[in-house]
Parts: C-alpha cells; sequence; structure tokens
C-alpha cells in the first residue's frame, strides 16, 4: 500500500491541474458570453430608442402634412403613404464642409418653374467601407422667411428611385446647428417624399446629378401607394 501513494498522490495532482485549467477556460468563456450579451442588450436598447424616435419623428411629419392648408393628402390617403422599418444602421456619422464661395443656381421643379437656391455645404459619410457625398443646399426665398434663415434642404436621388421609393427623388430638411456642430449625424430614416409624389399641381425642386448616390438607401419613405391626384 504504502508503495502506490506516491502514484495517487501523482493523480490527484493531475486531477487538480486538469480541474484548475477546465475551471480557468470555464470561466474565460462565461466572462466572454456575458460581455458578448451585454453588448447586444445595449445595442437593442439603441436600436429601440432609435426606433421611438424614428415613429415620433413620423407622427409629427404626418401631423404637420395634413394641417398644411396647401396639403395634398387627405386623412384617408395616410394607409396609403408606407415606410420602411426603422434601421439604425442609416443612421450615419458625418463630415461636414461648409462651401462659402458657391454662387445661387436654378433648380428646375417638377412643374418647369425654377427655384434658386445655394449650396450651403457638403456632408460625406461611409456606407460599406466608402465614401459617399451629398451637397446641402439653402433656398435662396424661403432663407428670408421668419423661421426658415436656418432651414438646410437636402435633395437626394439612390438606387432604390423609381423601384421602391419615388422616381422623383426624397428630402431630408436639416439646420444650420445639424451640421455644423462637432459631429453632424444623418439619418435617411427621416427623408420622406415631395409633394408630387402624391399629386400633381406642385413644384417639387429634382435633385441636382451631384446628389445621386449609386447605393440604396432603404430607409425612410417608400412609393406612394394610392393613385396620383390630378389638379
Amino acid at each position: 500500500m504504502r508503495e502506490q501513494r506516491p502514484y495517487r498522490k501523482f493523480q490527484t495532482l493531475v486531477r487538480f491541474f486538469f480541474n484548475h485549467q477546465l475551471f480557468n477556460n470555464m470561466k474565460s468563456t462565461l466572462f466572454t458570453a456575458l460581455f458578448t450579451l451585454a453588448g447586444l442588450a445595449l445595442q437593442a436598447q439603441s436600436d429601440s430608442e432609435h426606433a421611438s424616435e424614428i415613429f415620433a419623428w413620423r407622427k409629427t411629419h404626418l401631423g404637420d402634412l395634413l394641417n398644411n392648408p396647401r396639403t395634398p393628402i387627405t386623412p384617408d390617403d395616410i394607409s396609403n403613404l408606407r415606410f420602411y422599418d426603422p434601421d439604425a444602421h442609416y443612421r450615419l456619422a458625418c463630415k461636414f464642409e461648409r462651401t462659402p464661395d458657391e454662387k445661387p443656381f436654378d433648380v428646375p421643379t417638377s412643374s418647369g418653374i425654377t427655384k434658386s437656391f445655394v449650396k450651403y455645404g457638403v456632408l460625406t459619410f461611409e456606407w460599406e467601407g466608402k465614401k459617399h457625398k451629398l451637397a446641402v443646399y439653402q433656398n435662396l426665398t424661403s432663407r428670408n422667411v421668419p423661421g426658415y434663415a436656418n432651414h438646410l434642404f437636402l435633395p437626394f436621388r439612390d438606387l432604390t428611385s423609381g423601384e421602391e421609393t419615388y422616381g422623383g427623388g426624397r428630402y431630408i430638411d436639416l439646420e444650420v446647428a445639424d451640421v455644423e456642430k462637432e459631429s453632424p449625424i444623418l439619418d435617411f430614416n427621416k427623408c420622406y417624399n415631395p409633394w408630387c409624389s402624391y399629386s400633381e399641381g406642385y413644384s417639387c425642386p429634382i435633385p441636382p446629378q451631384e446628389n445621386t448616390l449609386e447605393i440604396a438607401i432603404e430607409a425612410g419613405e417608400k412609393m406612394y401607394a394610392g393613385e396620383k391626384k390630378h389638379k
């Protein structure tokens, strides 16, 4: 019996070492899983907060649309307005470059008349590893209207235009403070259709060629599902 004790001690040491290593491995795996779950929970919370923000924005947008005395839609048309599900991936950090030396120019509209704008600056963002640029403009007429002095206009087309979204492009409203802050955000979930997508009889600016994106922006308002009205 005494001769077997060293061997038993060796077995005991091996078991201890094995169990100790196994415990460390399990502990490491457990911590990794917990950190991963925590990250997913934070991301889910962030996405949920963003979705709530977008739904609130849409409610305000539709309310303003219906309450405008020149509105092209009625409450019965609301069911024909369609939107992509909120997607935080289309909420993008940007860099803004002011273009103070730009000269005013005329932008053609859907009715054939033109409207005067000036390029205020350029927003640059990344999508799937590639940089893209969109110009933001200021309407020379509306900037003299009280409450619109700091309003900026971002019209654009993308690969969904004429397919899933209105062929004449979509719009995003911004303020000077939105683009000139330290970390500008461009949220395509807040893009909307021009009134011309619902009805004839309006003069909607056509996005300049420089604001044509070679990517699909599957966010914001989709193509109107109702019949286009005639005035």
